[in-house]
């Protein structure tokens, strides 16, 4: 399935929201698997990276939502994308299932669905300055909430690797 492209008429901010439909197809649809429809992004990729994959991954999908927000997506809006992205993030951020995750479930992809049907529903609401403070708070509460989540995930291994040997 492709990315869908975000289409409103309504706002002058259109060429400034291609950057988001290039990320997002960078991040959750930039690949093939040969031989098949299924597509994945680097966002997977990145995931085989301890934390830092993780973490990579988390700041563009941060930078993807406050840029959506910026042009006009409502708090409420926003919120499910901030959830979108820490189902990712967290889940992501497991060994083994985290990267089996990050394949399926495309947070960018979904956050993008969103904008659209908020703009094709005529919610667009103008400049979301007032809901920018809400974002960077709330992406501020999840970074600080995968790095909790990193390091008990870190202190847990260490034990039982310590307990092995």
């Amino acid at each position: 399935m492709e990315p869908q492209d975000i289409r409103y008429s309504r706002t002058p901010h259109t060429e400034k929201l291609k950057w988001v439909n290039h990320m997002v197809k960078l991040m959750d649809n930039q690949f093939r698997l040969p031989g098949t429809n299924f597509r994945f992004g680097l966002d997977p990729i990145l995931g085989l990276l301890p934390v830092a994959g993780d973490l990579a991954s988390f700041g563009v999908s941060a930078m993807l939502v406050m840029t959506m927000a910026r042009h006009g997506a409502s708090g409420k809006l926003v919120a499910l994308m901030l959830i979108n992205i820490a189902l990712d993030t967290l889940i992501g951020s497991i060994p083994v299932l985290g990267n089996v995750f990050d394949f399926f479930f495309k947070a960018n992809e979904k956050n993008v669905r969103l904008l659209t049907r908020h703009y094709e529903e005529g919610k667009y609401q103008g400049s979301g300055k007032n809901v920018i403070i809400g974002v960077i708070i709330g992406v501020l509460v999840l970074f600080a909430l995968l790095v909790w989540v990193l390091w008990e995930l870190a202190a847990w291994i260490y034990h039982q690797l310590a307990a092995i040997l």
